[in-house]
């Protein structure tokens, strides 16, 4: 695989199934170097064997597809080139979509009521003067920002107390009446205005004026995310999950809400769902069953101060609708169910959940009652899934695809769609070798190989994940895939401090960072060099990008094997951190311990003075959950210690880069980072720049 094909990775969204199982609609999106943005649409999938797969939208970016309840209309999110993502509805037989939403920063995520008549939406709502809701009135010439709590910033969002995510409910439009015209001329001057402290008729209550739109009513308004928004069965309370109870800013905690929207409501204040909301656990989706009787949650334990997060698993709860106890329906200690953050419903009282598991994801099924059941494992990612009638769909990627969708038939699965099958042709993808092998003390590293073609000896990459508590899996990976195709032996593991293993695997690294963590990489290293003879052990490189980028700093300052290194976005210097980054105020303390003697033990730039391998420091801009300023001080610190370095910075990015940065830059980074092993470990595929005239 090369940079340039970039375009041929194809991802698929969750399905969306019709309610009688017949078909599933999904989102598939890729890369596009002449729009440099990211393109896509939705696409039809029949379940009956012999159909195949059709567009069925041609928006510039189709995304989110969602049946109705009654299954006659589709909705979705479609952004056009440069704007921001609005909500749409198209009936489901076919027809031409119509807009709903005009939010001023775009729609986020969206619910059906059971009904089918409204929906539920979240929207970041601007500070009025802010964001463009004054013309004339740039970013650099808004109002001064007073702060005064811990939690200001996020990464890829940027300030967040003065755009928060508010939920709007909005009824959605007849799809057979007549389409509305806007009035000219003598019909626009007879107009009457607005009743004061009213909307005029086609203006969203979230501020915009969407002209001939339905209005939409804002349901929240506290300077804080509104997240995971669903209906009750009966439709008529709004679920959600937020961080509304007192001291929140000094904790990591959030719980789940209700609010009233029947039509004998009106209106009302939040209230907190008990024991739903223990102040020490963040939650992160709520839904009540299809019979109305149970409410699931999705929550992480905090311990008692509320931000003791470290490597703790993502459980499945439920309790009474009415009122009640709550239970756990998963295994803490070894289920991870944070993969996806939903949870979709299935049968009267059940719910599928994804959980990371040793390399893959896989499928569950847990009934309010305590049954359970494990639906679809092996080698795959499972990232989406959804039931309809008596077809249940979901949507994977596996080592020979980037996504697809299949079908779960007779206990397997059959597949639907092949939506790699250029990529496969035009690249050549190489399959992982999956191997454990034992680190110094005994314990077992799990992971994988990626050899490329020909005989060797070849140059090994050993490429570190971040996190650290999230894993490598066997699914197709564009970074292996392109380095191998240049030639390098690709090694990724899993050492302890990783997700999927159980959380003693995962905070075995807590106050110890870069301890049995870089044991546990350099002994699957060792390991791989020990079984395959066309690895070249003079030959090596290190790479690794947030976590990654820490841990292979960390390394070349105490093993001088290593010819080059990358070192991406990385955590460097905890005391800086705790200061500069988004989730600076808590994320090192709690890995590192809060003292100035624990955090200098596992700084990377406490140990600059050590390292001799020459490094290639990548970083974005606009990156605030390792700030740009990690990597500056890295690389000034390596120039003046006499270590040969480079720093490539990327504007207009953030954190995510190497997965969702545009795709101009996203090929630009391969491409240096190509050249940096060209210069330093060169191939036949990838050889080393001739002289310069």
């Amino acid at each position: 695989m090369k940079s340039e094909l970039l375009p041929l990775l194809n991802s698929v969204s969750s399905p969306a199934v019709q309610p009688d199982g017949s078909r599933a609609v999904v989102s598939v999106t890729r890369p596009d170097f002449d729009a440099d943005a990211y393109v896509g649409q939705l696409w039809n999938v029949p379940l009956a064997p012999g159909s195949g797969p059709r567009r069925l939208t041609r928006g510039f970016r189709d995304t989110a597809p969602d049946f109705s309840p009654d299954g006659l209309v589709l909705a979705f999110l479609r952004a056009a080139a440069g704007g921001k993502p609005q909500l749409y509805v198209v009936e489901s037989a076919g027809g031409e979509p119509q807009q709903v939403t005009h939010a001023r920063l775009g729609v986020s995520a969206f619910a059906w009521s059971p009904g089918s008549h409204s929906i539920v939406f979240s929207a970041r709502t601007p500070e009025q003067g802010r964001y463009g809701t004054i013309d004339g009135v740039s970013a650099g010439a808004e109002n001064a920002r007073m702060i005064t709590d811990y939690q200001y910033r996020m990464n890829g969002v940027g300030y967040t107390a003065d755009k928060p995510l508010q939920l709007f409910l909005v009824e959605i439009p007849d799809l057979d009446a007549e389409p509305k015209v806007a009035p000219t001329g003598r019909a626009l001057t007879a107009r009457s205005a607005p009743a004061a402290g009213e909307a005029a008729p086609g203006e969203a209550a979230d501020g915009d004026s969407g002209n001939l739109l339905p209005a939409a009513a804002q349901l929240t308004t506290a300077a804080t995310d509104h997240n995971s928004a669903s209906f009750s069965a009966d439709g008529q309370s709004i679920y959600f999950t937020a961080a509304l109870h007192e001291g929140s800013d000094s904790d990591l905690a959030s719980g789940v809400y209700r609010i009233p929207v029947g039509q004998d409501a009106g209106g009302g204040e939040p209230q907190a769902v008990s024991p739903a909301n223990t102040g020490r656990q963040t939650v992160t989706a709520a839904r009540e069953s299809r019979d109305g009787k149970w409410l699931f949650f999705l929550a992480q334990d905090l311990g008692e101060s509320g931000q003791n997060f470290v490597a703790r698993n993502t459980g499945l709860y439920v309790m009474p609708a009415a009122g009640g106890e709550a239970m756990v329906l998963s295994d803490i200690e070894t289920m991870d169910l944070s993969a996806t953050g939903r949870i979709e419903l299935h049968g009267p009282d059940g719910a599928l959940l994804m959980n990371t598991a040793q390399g893959t994801v896989e499928l569950h099924q847990f009934g309010a009652t305590g049954t359970h059941a494990l639906l679809v494992h092996g080698d795959r990612v499972i990232t989406g899934a959804a039931a309809g009638g008596a077809s249940l769909v979901l949507s994977f990627s596996d080592s020979a695809t980037a996504g697809d969708v299949a079908v779960l038939d007779g206990g397997g699965l059959r597949l639907l769609t092949d939506f790699s099958a250029a990529l496969r042709s035009e690249a050549g993808i190489i399959e992982p070798q999956e191997l454990t092998f034992p680190s110094a003390d005994g314990y077992p590293v799990h992971g994988w190989l990626v050899m490329p073609a020909g005989q060797g000896p070849h140059p090994v990459l050993l490429n570190i994940h971040g996190g650290p508590f999230a894993q490598f899996t066997g699914a197709l990976l564009d970074e292996a895939q392109v380095y191998a195709g240049a030639g390098y032996a690709v090694l990724m593991c899993n050492p302890r401090g990783s997700a999927g293993y159980g959380q003693a695997h995962g905070r075995a690294i807590k106050e110890q960072m870069g301890t049995l963590d870089m044991q546990d990489a350099l002994s699957f290293l060792d390991g791989a060099l020990g079984k395959f003879g066309e690895l070249d052990a003079g030959a090596l490189g290190i790479m690794g990008g947030s976590y990654g980028g820490y841990l292979t700093a960390w390394t070349i300052s105490h093993d001088h094997r290593f010819r080059a290194a990358i070192v991406e976005r990385g955590f460097l210097d905890p005391v800086s951190f705790t200061g500069s980054s988004d989730i600076g105020w808590f994320f090192g303390g709690e890995y590192t311990g809060r003292t100035a003697e624990q955090m200098t033990a596992q700084s990377p730039m406490a140990r600059v003075d050590q390292v001799r391998t020459p490094a290639l420091v990548i970083h974005s801009e606009e990156d605030l959950r390792c700030p740009v300023e990690q990597g500056q001080r890295y690389f000034t610190a390596l120039k003046q210690l006499g270590v040969e370095a480079a720093f490539l910075v990327f504007p207009g990015e953030n954190h995510e880069l190497s997965r969702s940065g545009t795709p101009h830059h996203r090929r630009e980074r391969f491409d240096h980072i190509l050249q940096w092993w060209a210069r330093h470990l060169p191939t036949a595929a990838n050889p080393a720049p001739g002289p310069q005239a």
